[in-house]
């Protein structure tokens, strides 16, 4: 893999990471909620999905994946179910949880921030596709592929961790400007009419 190459794919990576989409708002919904710290945990969910893609896409399993369109639905309605649901339970939240004060915000169990990305990247079917189709546009035929897999997939954890991490900061930030009282829900109501509009958009996709 020349140097060429492997830049072209950061930044690939890195315009992807910075497009909202079901990963970039559940961080955002994080830190809205709980802060940015404990919105890492989910960050981290979300990287550990990908790691999972890498692998799967190394042993040439993805392929096989997206070939199957059962599962490939089945998939597909997951995640998007689990977006919805997710998205539901915060227009539901009652005020006094909800919001700008983290410290009173009811902080989940441990893992829970991080078991939610990582479901909600494994069962994202736009996920599946980048793995499946475009990453093998950046492997050079005849070299390692083993070690060609291994250094996209340690870039791109490198190029999107921090980008995930800012949203959930910015989300924190952007927080902490809503009034207490009658809009401390505002930022539950706002993250979970996205995330339903994103498992929405995301039982809309197509198997290539």
């Amino acid at each position: 893999m020349s140097f060429r190459l492997w830049l072209v794919f950061a930044i690939t990576e890195f315009l992807l990471s910075m497009t909202p989409g079901p990963a970039v708002l559940l961080v955002i919904s994080q830190g809205m909620k709980f802060g940015a710290r404990p919105g890492v945990r989910g960050a981290l969910g979300i990287l550990t999905g990908n790691a999972l893609y890498f692998a799967l896409s190394a042993m040439g399993l993805g392929t096989l994946l997206v070939a199957s369109a059962t599962l490939f639905q089945i998939i597909k309605w997951a995640g998007a179910g689990y977006l919805i649901f997710i998205g539901v339970r915060m227009l539901l939240v009652k005020g006094e949880l909800a919001g700008v004060n983290h410290q009173s915000a009811v902080m989940p169990r441990a893992g829970r921030l991080f078991s939610q990305g990582l479901i909600t990247q494994l069962s994202n079917p736009k996920a599946i596709i980048f793995f499946t189709a475009l990453l093998p546009q950046f492997i050079t035929p005849g070299s390692n592929v083993v070690w060609q897999f291994t250094l996209l997939g340690v870039t791109s954890i490198l190029v999107e961790f921090p980008v995930l991490v800012a949203y959930g900061w910015m989300a924190e930030r952007g927080g902490k400007l809503i009034p207490e009282g009658r809009l401390s829900a505002l930022p539950d109501r706002l993250a979970g009419t996205f995330l339903i509009g994103t498992g929405i958009s995301l039982a809309t996709v197509r198997k290539p």
